[in-house]
């Protein structure tokens, strides 16, 4: 069992029957030596984020969450389709709902690891770095500044990032996939 002082960032246990993971926890001390901890977590199965605090005495207990390899095939009316990597015929979907904001980064055959709880896929865990093919880049335009500039542009899944003004139609990029940030310019 977790006490509340357990609940760190990455944790993830059971509340109300559902795994939730932990993305940000702070102590907070109260007068004559109790503290709290003030955290925002996410439910793994439905993808809502929520702040909660919790309080001396609660125990949860930590879930056990079966991480497999995967296989991004395609997506059909918002539904999302998968295949393990060693076994093609066994495939599932999630709805673009549960996947939030990963599906600005998923493009067929991309190889990632879906997240099961009590044997059902509840979400996938993308890799942290990706490469993608700029499709649409506006010219760069320089200015009057001490800083560098940056401009949108659209990369081929459809998602828009912001980039420096160096980087034109058909480059290829690497993304930070958890904060959706450009982090470099590789070679195609």
């Amino acid at each position: 069992m977790l006490s509340h002082t357990d609940l760190k960032k990455g944790k993830i246990f059971i509340l109300n029957g559902q795994p939730h993971l932990v993305l940000e926890s702070s102590f907070v001390f109260k007068g004559r030596g109790s503290s709290i901890v003030q955290g925002k977590i996410k439910n793994l199965v439905t993808g809502n984020i929520l702040s909660r605090t919790f309080h001396p005495g609660e125990e949860f207990e930590e879930a056990e969450i079966q991480k497999i390899k995967l296989l991004f095939l395609y997506s059909h009316r918002g539904q999302f389709w998968f295949q393990k990597e060693e076994d093609p015929s066994i495939r599932f979907s999630l709805p673009e709902n549960i996947l939030g904001e990963n599906t600005k980064f998923l493009k067929p055959k991309t190889s990632l690891e879906g997240l099961f709880f009590e044997d059902k896929i509840i979400n996938i865990s993308l890799p942290i770095k990706m490469v993608f093919k700029v499709i649409e880049a506006p010219p760069g335009v320089k200015g009057d500044r001490a800083q560098a500039g940056t401009k949108t542009v659209t990369i081929e899944t459809g998602a828009k990032v912001n980039v420096p003004l160096f980087i034109k139609e058909g480059d290829w990029i690497e993304i930070n996939t958890e904060t959706g940030q450009y982090t470099k310019r590789v070679e195609g």
